[in-house]
């Protein structure tokens, strides 16, 4: 089988789009032929049966009609494809339905995130299947939405075994610094469990995300909490794992309608993990949940990791990832819904 995939970039070392490169690896080992169409990749990136097209241009227009015209090429070869996988970018599904549907090739939009648009409409529309990790994950309602976890590379993430004594225990947060991760919320909660540090770290790459940042800084001097609270830029790509077991557990206040791929990723290496998210009910346990916004519930959950044993909490939350949620398990269902 031949799959074409389209994704914004393949380089295993970005901090925002690197978890895409093990799910193109884990394709590329279940078909004959991966074809990547892409706006920028790094060289040696995939196995030697993927094919890389760059549609990368200066404007919107000339980059659509690369795009269009690199498609059409793949969907003109022999054998044809067994499906167009749009991954996170709706307008790719759009571009490609008109191409690819009526040459009976079916069109597969993987889509995570709470974000409503036109454009996410007509995606869902125009594709014959909509890949998300949850049904809720997906923020339309739509009988086409199809759950198939998220597709988590473990084989990078090892079970650690975390100090019982170390002291301060440390909590983690980690992704861009976007209004929507309820940050705010964390700090405050910090402020309330003594004894306990947090490292915030990741990217802030827009305008709202950098004044975002700036405003946690203030508050974090507002509540007393320089000696407790460090936030700090992201961390490349292939440190992650290191960075998972110097800490001893994670949060994660993300709005409802997504799924932060992060606690499947911390939750891999056996870390407690509390998340707000309602679709993570059948990863987490009650008791390491908690609403949105919700510093109490945060503060109370937060005193349930220090009191549990870590280890063995950890443990079973690995065994939830790696049967439902690797990224082997992922590429197998994305393999069984193409043509």
């Amino acid at each position: 089988m031949r799959l074409v995939v389209v994704t914004q970039q393949v380089d295993p070392s970005s901090p925002v789009l690197g978890a895409t490169v093990p799910k193109l690896r884990a394709l590329a080992a279940r078909v004959d032929e991966l074809v990547v169409l892409t706006d920028s990749a790094v060289d040696d990136a995939l196995p030697d049966n993927c094919r890389v097209r760059l549609f990368r241009s200066g404007l919107r227009v000339g980059r659509g009609l690369r795009f269009e015209s690199a498609l059409t090429r793949e969907l003109t070869r022999r054998p044809r494809p067994g499906a167009v996988l749009a991954h996170m970018c709706p307008i790719y599904a759009v571009l490609a339905a008109p191409l690819a549907r009526p040459m009976g090739i079916p069109v597969l939009l993987w889509f995570t995130h709470w974000r409503k648009s036109r454009l996410l409409s007509t995606a869902e529309r125009l594709s014959n299947l909509v890949l998300s990790v949850d049904q809720r994950t997906f923020p339309l309602d739509s009988n086409k939405v199809v759950a198939i976890g998220h597709g988590i590379d473990v084989s990078d993430l090892p079970c650690v075994a975390r100090p019982a004594d170390r002291a301060p225990l440390t909590g983690l947060v980690l992704g861009r610094t976007s209004p929507s991760k309820g940050l705010e919320t964390i700090l405050r909660a910090v402020g309330e469990v003594p004894d306990i540090q947090l490292l915030v770290i990741g990217p802030s790459l827009t305008e709202e995300e950098r004044l975002h940042r700036i405003a946690l800084e203030r508050l974090v001097i507002d509540l007393g909490l320089l000696d407790r609270v460090h936030i700090r830029p992201p961390v490349p790509r292939h440190t992650v794992p290191g960075l998972f077991a110097e800490v001893d557990f994670l949060v994660n206040d993300m709005r409802e309608g997504a799924t932060d791929k992060v606690v499947f990723e911390a939750a891999a290496t056996c870390m407690p993990v509390i998340a707000s998210n309602q679709a993570f009910d059948t990863l987490l346990p009650p008791e390491l949940q908690f609403g949105h916004g919700d510093v109490d519930g945060l503060v109370r959950a937060i005193g349930w990791v220090l009191a549990v044993e870590r280890n063995a909490v950890g443990r079973a939350l690995r065994e939830v990832v790696v049967t439902e949620h690797s990224v082997e398990a992922w590429a197998d269902r994305v393999v069984s819904l193409s043509g």
